[in-house]
C-alpha cells in the first residue's frame, strides 16, 4: 500500500491558523476530491472537527488519544500504525495523510508520496508542514495556476516521490 501524505502551504510552510485554512483554492480543492476520493484518509480530530463532518466518497479515518472519542461515518483509531492496519485490511491500495501538523509530521517520515501545492501565500498562520526537505524526492509533474475570482492565490501542484 501507497502511503502519501497531501498539503497545501504558505511561502513559510503555512498550513492553518486558528484550526481554519488560510486560503480558498477552487482547483485545489478538486484535485484533493479528484485524488482521495475512494480512498481511505487519515486526519486527526482536530482537523476532523475543523471540517465537521466526514468528507463523502472516502473512509474518514480519525486518529485521537481521546479513547472515548467517536464520529459518526468515521472510523477512530489511536495511532497511525492502526491506521495503516485498518487501510491494509480494508484492501486499500493509497492512503492520505490530510492533516494537521502532527498527523503530516509522522506521515513525512514514513510516506511514499507527496502531493504538493505550493501556495503564492506569505502571511500569519500558527499551524506548519515539518520540514519536508529533510527527505529525498524525485519530481513526477508539476502544474502551474494563477489566481482568479475562484483561486484567491497563484498556486503551484507538484506530485513527489520520496528517494529511499
Amino acid at each position: 500500500m501507497i502511503l502519501s501524505v497531501i498539503v497545501a502551504i504558505g511561502k513559510s510552510r503555512q498550513i492553518g491558523l486558528g484550526n481554519k485554512l488560510l486560503w480558498h483554492l477552487s482547483a485545489d480543492l478538486k484535485r484533493f476530491k479528484s485524488l482521495t476520493r475512494g480512498h481511505h484518509i487519515l486526519m486527526g480530530r482536530k482537523t476532523y472537527e475543523s471540517i465537521g463532518r466526514p468528507l463523502p466518497h472516502r473512509i474518514n479515518i480519525i486518529i485521537t488519544r481521546d479513547q472515548s472519542f467517536s464520529a459518526s461515518g468515521c472510523e477512530v483509531v489511536h495511532s497511525v500504525e492502526e491506521a495503516i492496519e485498518l487501510a491494509k485490511k480494508n484492501g486499500e491500495n493509497e492512503l492520505f495523510f490530510c492533516g494537521g501538523e502532527a498527523i503530516y509530521s509522522q506521515g513525512l517520515e514514513i510516506c511514499d508520496k507527496l502531493y504538493l501545492t505550493e501556495v503564492d501565500f506569505d502571511g500569519v498562520a500558527d499551524t506548519f508542514l515539518p520540514d519536508y526537505g529533510q527527505y529525498k524526492w524525485k519530481e513526477d509533474t508539476t502544474e502551474s495556476f494563477l489566481s482568479d475570482e475562484k483561486n484567491q492565490y497563484s498556486f503551484i501542484t507538484r506530485n513527489l516521490i520520496k528517494l529511499k
